[in-house]
């Protein structure tokens, strides 16, 4: 079973306030949507389970909204939109975990991504479930068990094929500012018979990101130069004008597309997408969004 789906990312706002932030959050997805023609276009809203990460992330992490707080409240303003969501695993034990993930899929997730520890320890870290492990315990109770896919990453292609091994029906890529997760995939098919769905995730980069600089930190990996290159890629859409910042990621999206989709080049991944407004939504982020899906949309499945 895939999604087949456009999938916005709302992160949940910190708890205090947050019954009148997640109301705003739902309104203006209404609005969005309404102003730039994807009226009833986004099947799902993908909501991250926050953890504290760094000291040095750019904008402080300060208590947030439960997933399924936000998601009950957000929920019953978007009819017709599903739940997605990233769920830590390695701090609770299996049958904790087991309890947790049957009230998110009752509550309407379709598909929840397995994550680990926070960068700051190392993998297999935490008293509680691997993501890996996660994969096939809960088989039976999570139909779409998702990834998260970093193709710029080394050893990522290992990793990814072991996790569909596990039992992953589908990866969420880390934002994407090049064209790296063609040249990923087709060496993945290459080597491997697992086609999970891929979630091609594509973000918008407002100008406040050269003052903070959260995105460049989320995507950072020292002494990676493909990592470095995508960060300069950032820092130029930071800079730029609306429409030549909406030009440059409408082209980034065209040569992913072209690269995955039609003709020999088919390398029969289902494909969905994902956009996340990291500093919040916003009407020119929707825009941007929109024109990406005018070239391709997994719901109308043709390249123009």
């Amino acid at each position: 079973m895939t999604l087949n789906t456009i999938a916005l990312e709302l992160v949940p706002p910190n708890v205090d306030g947050g019954v009148e932030r997640a109301t705003e959050d739902a309104q203006k997805v209404l609005r969005y949507s309404a102003e730039s023609g994807l009226d009833g276009r986004i099947r799902h809203i993908m909501i991250p389970g926050m953890i504290a990460e760094d000291d040095d992330r750019p904008v402080p992490m300060q208590q947030k909204l439960d997933v399924l707080d936000y998601w009950s409240i957000i929920k019953p303003q978007l009819p017709g939109v599903n739940g997605l969501c990233t769920q830590v695993t390695a701090f609770m034990d299996e049958a904790s975990l087991g309890r947790r993930l049957s009230t998110l899929v009752d509550a309407g997730m379709e598909g929840i991504v397995f994550v680990g520890v926070p960068r700051t320890m190392n993998d297999g870290e935490g008293s509680g479930v691997a993501p890996t492990d996660a994969l096939s315990i809960y088989r039976e109770l999570v139909a779409n068990r998702g990834v998260i896919v970093i193709p710029t990453r080394d050893g990522e292609q290992g990793r990814l094929n072991f996790k569909c091994n596990q039992g992953a029906t589908y990866g969420m890529t880390q934002l994407l500012y090049s064209e790296a997760i063609v040249e990923f995939l087709t060496e993945f098919a290459k080597t491997t018979d697992h086609r999970p769905e891929i979630l091609l995730s594509f973000g918008f980069v407002p100008k406040m990101e050269s003052r903070v600089g959260l995105i460049n930190w989320l995507i950072q990996d020292p002494g990676n130069a493909a990592v470095a290159e995508e960060q300069e890629f950032v820092k130029k859409l930071a800079g730029s004008e609306p429409a030549v910042k909406r030009q440059l990621l409408v082209d980034l999206y065209k040569r992913v597309i072209d690269g995955l989709v039609g003709g020999p080049a088919d390398l029969g991944f289902p494909l969905s997408i994902h956009f996340e407004a990291t500093y919040g939504v916003s009407a020119p982020a929707f825009d941007t969004f929109a024109e990406m899906l005018d070239y391709w949309a997994p719901d109308r499945q043709a390249a123009s």
